[in-house]
């Protein structure tokens, strides 16, 4: 042995890492690891690959009622406004409309982790915002502090986040503001604007309700341009003739296909009495005059919903009422408002011709001063 060699000392020889070489270490570090993602997997569930999940873009205001920011925004400008929203980023913002859903699409999500671990095939929810990065914080901690697993951040400082919810493969956008609503709608991508409620709703944690208005939601304004224009009468001839002639589709028939297409995941393991998604059709259509079209037209589609409630003008809180979804959608402000004053979550659809008649506007927001 030279002099530039050494014996390896006692302590070393005894050292199962220097005797045994890395391949321990690296068996430790996996170990670590392995037990470090199933402590993690207990709180929030991995964030799925894009490009197979039903993506969610939900805009800030949205998730949390950020009215009483909005007002300081409106009255004070945008420098105090971030200064507020900074000086209260430990304060967990309010609950706003769509968070009932956003749990209720958490609670599937859990489920369908369940049942296929090992699929990406469940809701990604993106936070869309045109916030600037540093209100970002207070969402965050807003987000953290009710245990919501949200990964996915969009912020755009000022600028319109439509034109990123292609990129996210969006397949709904909730926002409170009608004009970016319009927008994707424009767009192609399926939107409905939100609103703020007056009391926190106590909905279900089990399963997630979903309601559809028919004629301008899940179909075309086809139909409802004959009410619009000629009257019911002609609307019911109109109706019978084309009977076995399907309807074209609405703004909302894309959602409620990859609902049906979840549902299904539950019925192959024999779940379909203990599925977590129920979806309702609620429309103003006569069963016996109209409704045969509406049903023929799911079918051809080869969709479904599980209860098609016909009311034949009648109005739909009261129906909503007995349902309690997490959220309903309309094309009309007429059922949104009656919606809502019932106690339910109500979405407006700006599509078709409805929109002539009544525009979708913040109904609870505070105007700016003059």
């Amino acid at each position: 042995m030279s002099e530039g060699e050494m014996k390896p000392s006692a302590a070393d020889q005894s050292d199962p890492q220097v005797n045994e070489g890395s391949s321990d270490a690296e068996g430790d570090w996996e170990a670590a690891r392995t037990r470090f993602e199933s402590l993690a997997s207990t709180k929030k569930l991995r964030t799925p690959k894009s490009q197979d999940a039903i993506t969610i873009a939900v805009s800030s205001r949205c998730l949390f009622n950020m009215t009483e920011e909005r007002t300081i925004y409106d009255e004070q400008g945008l420098e105090t406004y971030m200064k507020h929203q900074q000086e209260h980023e430990e304060e967990p913002l309010r609950k706003g409309p769509a968070f009932p859903l956003i749990k209720a699409l958490e609670t599937v999500n859990l489920r369908l982790r369940e049942l296929y671990p090992d699929s990406d095939e469940i809701f990604d929810i993106v936070l869309m915002t045109n916030n600037h990065a540093q209100v970002g914080v207070r969402l965050i901690n807003s987000i953290n502090h009710y245990g919501l697993s949200i990964e996915r951040f969009c912020m755009t400082g000022g600028k319109s986040p439509i034109g990123y919810l292609k990129a996210y493969l969006t397949n709904l956008y909730l926002s409170v503001d009608a004009e970016k609503v319009g927008e994707a709608i424009e767009a192609g991508i399926a939107a409905a604007t939100m609103f703020q409620m007056k009391k926190e709703l106590n909905l279900s944690d089990k399963q997630l309700r979903v309601a559809f208005d028919g004629d301008a939601v899940l179909f075309s304004d086809e139909s409802e341009k004959i009410v619009k224009l000629h009257g019911l009468d002609t609307f019911f001839e109109h109706e019978k003739k084309h009977e076995n002639n399907p309807l074209a589709k609405g703004p909302l028939k894309g959602f409620l296909e990859v609902l049906g297409k979840l549902q299904k995941k539950f019925h192959a393991k024999d779940l379909r009495c203990d599925c977590p998604i129920r979806t309702y059709l609620v429309t103003a259509r006569s069963a016996a005059s109209s409704g045969a079209r509406v049903l023929k037209t799911l079918r051809d589609w080869g969709l479904d919903v599980d209860e098609a409630l016909f009311l034949a003008g009648a109005p739909k809180g009261p129906m909503l009422e007995k349902i309690r979804p997490h959220i309903f959608f309309d094309d009309q402000m007429f059922h949104v408002k009656g919606a809502q004053e019932m106690g339910t979550i109500a979405a407006h659809v700006p599509y078709g011709i409805g929109q002539k008649y009544n525009k979708s506007t913040p109904i609870t927001e505070k105007t700016k001063k003059s």
